[in-house]
């Protein structure tokens, strides 16, 4: 499993100060991309990189203001061409109540295929990236 931690700006937020759907699944992007960061590699190729071929989330509860939130990824399954994620996302300070706490608010379950774009054509995860999304244990 990685953890990923993330603040929730007032860039992040509706005017009533509730996190706006899709930056959920930015959330998981960072998280993902922050992978490879964190052991100086990049994301992507010249021109091939992940692509998310499907998405299964649920918003269970909404995140806001000032909360920290966490983002847990784990892999599900790896093939040679993509790989299967779990990235729950919960909040870990309650910028509200201003209390630590542990409580699930969105869940995905994402699948990667690696494409290489400038032929429009699925291929292999190269083998130094597939052994970073392996650390992410499953």
């Amino acid at each position: 499993m990685r953890i990923y931690q993330v603040r929730v700006y007032f860039e992040d937020t509706d005017c009533g100060g509730i996190v706006y759907h899709t930056n959920y699944l930015k959330y998981c992007e960072r998280a993902r991309s922050e992978l490879f960061f964190s052991v100086s590699r990049q994301p992507f190729l010249d021109t091939s990189g992940f692509v998310l071929k499907r998405v299964n989330a649920e918003f269970i509860s909404s995140a806001r203001l000032g909360d920290m939130l966490e983002v847990r990824s784990v892999l599900s399954q790896a093939k040679s061409a993509s790989v299967s994620l779990k990235q729950d996302i919960y909040r870990i300070y309650n910028a509200s109540s201003q209390i630590q706490c542990e409580e699930l608010i969105f869940s995905a379950d994402i699948v990667l295929a690696f494409v290489d774009v400038k032929y429009a054509k699925v291929c292999k995860i190269p083998p130094y990236m597939r052994e970073i999304l392996l650390s992410l244990g499953g």
